[in-house]
């Protein structure tokens, strides 16, 4: 049993880092590491990893309700036409961060995703082709996560070639983490098994 797994209130054992706040239970329970492949949840999930950058994820996800809001529910076809009175909407919009410079990248990111669909047919054949071979259990101490992998780094220099923003080896590996490209619930945690069976369900796009 991981010593860094907690037993919370409801007497489940899981993760250590959602602590007791609800909001965060809920989506290490419920969403992070469950396998997706629909390419709008894929290409929000990397906008607002770059929205994070600097943040704590509680904050975004506190906020993700309105993000969705004020990116058209992160379409990739409605944001890559985003024009200037959008990005000054959304500059403007005190529910989401208010960061000129991610707010123009997710715009354009939307492009590079759309060029992406266009040469693999969707957006999730592409990001699942840089799911690692082996999906080990991560290490059990609370600090033993890895920030990064070999597949992070290659998947966030083929995104920087293919002109995309704010898609460091960090944050893509956050995305891959929470997308189900990698299963890192600690061992212990109630949630690995059910990720794991997931991942072995799941038709790869």
């Amino acid at each position: 049993m991981s010593a860094a797994t907690l037993t919370g209130a409801d007497g489940r054992r899981r993760c250590w880092w959602p602590g007791d706040d609800e909001t965060y239970l809920a989506y290490h329970d419920a969403e992070w590491g469950r396998p997706v492949t629909d390419d709008n949840r894929l290409f929000e999930k990397l906008c607002l990893e770059g929205f994070q950058s600097g943040l704590s994820w509680l904050t975004i996800l506190r906020k993700r309700a309105n993000f969705r809001a004020a990116f058209g529910g992160f379409d990739i076809a409605t944001v890559s036409a985003f024009g200037t009175g959008d990005i000054e909407r959304l500059v403007g919009d005190a529910g989401i961060v208010r960061h000129r410079g991610k707010i123009v990248s997710a715009i354009k990111n939307a492009g590079r995703a759309t060029e992406v669909i266009d040469e693999f047919g969707t957006l999730a054949a592409y990001l699942w082709s840089w799911e690692p071979a082996v999906s080990e259990p991560p290490p059990s101490g609370k600090d033993s996560l890895p920030a990064t992998t070999p597949e992070s780094a290659a998947l966030a220099k083929d995104l920087k070639r293919r002109g995309w923003s704010f898609v460091g080896p960090t944050t893509v590996y956050a995305f891959m983490q929470s997308m189900g490209l990698v299963n890192d619930h600690l061992e212990g945690c109630f949630a690995r098994p059910a990720c794991e069976a997931e991942r072995a369900a799941l038709t790869r796009p």
